[in-house]
């Protein structure tokens, strides 16, 4: 009896462990025969880029991809000395191409051009796309790594970085990758940055192209920051570090929230004490706003955030989804006082498990223009009341139950 009872408790404890696995491949499945017969395109409001101007740096807050794109070759054309660029992605489609000619170009002219990749993220892209000249200096970061990941934190997380550095003059970070779906059909936001703040975005590349470079490439000039200005700072994620600092500037700036905490994000996964911050700023009365794609990129992403709706309305946190284009965002902006853009989504795999980066920013100009931008999205969603949540078929309540416990993998 005692064999038969361990046996039972054995195999019901393996069906319950690996039916969110099977629920959320069955989702993934029929996701993608819907996408297959999905012949609509839908265009991303084409708005023109923001500027402010934040203790003498000139920032522009880019949230359509071809004026982004534009203003990235441009530097990478006129680049004199170094060109630092990072992708997570990088699609070899035309957009892709073009990058690839603008930085090739440079090295050809002399410029040391250095190029970072994530190698998992574009296990897809074709393998011809991805070999680059000797003159360009080319990191692959490695699918997989020596050691045991799950022994050790260190030799964990992807690269979900996006930026780019030339010569030390002008600097981009945010939620663009590279590739002909981000240029017009993703609603995503990105800053450039010129002048000496961009130092923060240089020191990111250059620390992590030392610590990981293999043989061969060459070592980066490590300089010390120009000045000490907490105006804008770059948080960054470094699972060989063990060090997430993202995660603590969101609980920073939520706790401090007085008035209004309004976040745009692609995936919005919190976890426990993010939540209880959003909800405790809600209690307090302050105007907490979370905007989200109606339908991301990853429909188990979506079920499993859709899963902490119900607790955040009711918490008083109002919730709005993104209509028509894929919102990529990773902003917040709080008080008309503080603002952040980077690359990091409020999941557990940013905050917890990449390399990321984030810039922090201490300025009533660019919180202005962050909160102009969120307005404006907000024309192009709706929002979602607890009466129709709760109203919503028993088929999304019992996926979402079921495919929570993912919530440690996304």
């Amino acid at each position: 009896m005692g064999h038969a009872w361990k046996s039972w408790v054995l195999r019901t404890g393996a069906l319950a462990a690996g039916a969110p696995l099977g629920v959320a491949a069955v989702v993934t499945g029929v996701d993608a025969v819907r996408k297959r017969r999905t012949t609509e395109v839908h265009e991303a409001p084409d708005h023109p880029p923001r500027r402010a101007v934040v203790s003498g740096n000139a920032l522009t807050t880019f949230t359509y991809g071809d004026h982004l794109y534009e203003a990235m070759l441009e530097a990478i054309e006129q680049a004199e000395s170094h060109v630092y660029l990072a992708s997570y992605i990088w699609k070899g489609d035309a957009v892709g191409q073009r990058f690839k000619d603008a930085v090739v170009a440079a090295a050809d002219r002399g410029v040391q051009v250095c190029v970072v990749f994530d190698g998992f993220a574009n296990l897809v892209v074709p393998r011809e796309f991805k070999e680059f000249p000797p003159g360009v200096h080319l990191m692959k970061f490695p699918t997989l790594r020596p050691g045991l990941a799950l022994v050790d934190v260190r030799r964990t997380g992807r690269d979900h970085r996006k930026v780019l550095v030339v010569d030390d003059r002008i600097g981009f970070v945010g939620g663009y990758n590279i590739g002909d779906l981000y240029a017009t059909q993703w609603r995503d936001t990105h800053l450039q940055v010129e002048g000496e703040a961009v130092w923060e975005l240089a020191n990111t590349f250059v620390d992590f192209w030392n610590r990981h470079r293999r043989p061969g490439l060459p070592a980066l000039h490590d300089s010390g920051s120009p000045r000490w200005d907490a105006t804008i700072r770059a948080a960054r994620n470094e699972p060989s570090r063990v060090v997430f600092p993202v995660r603590g500037v969101y609980l920073e700036a939520i706790d401090r929230a007085s008035h209004h905490i309004w976040i745009t994000q692609a995936y919005f996964i919190p976890d426990r004490e993010i939540m209880h911050g959003l909800l405790s700023a809600a209690a307090r009365g302050v105007d907490v706003r979370v905007l989200t794609p109606e339908r991301s990129n990853h429909v188990v992403a979506d079920a499993v955030a859709r899963s902490y709706f119900a607790d955040l309305l009711r918490g008083g946190v109002r919730i709005f989804l993104y209509c028509d284009a894929m919102v990529h965002a990773k902003t917040a902006t709080v008080d008309g006082a503080w603002t952040t853009v980077g690359t990091a989504n409020i999941d557990r795999l940013s905050l917890r498990g990449n390399y990321e980066v984030n810039l922090e920013i201490l300025d009533a100009g660019q919180a202005e223009v962050m909160e102009s931008i969120f307005r404006a999205d907000l024309a192009n969603s709706v929002e979602m009341t607890l009466e129709e949540w709760e109203d919503r078929d028993l088929v999304h309540r019992a996926v979402e139950r079921v495919l929570r416990p993912l919530q440690p993998l996304l």
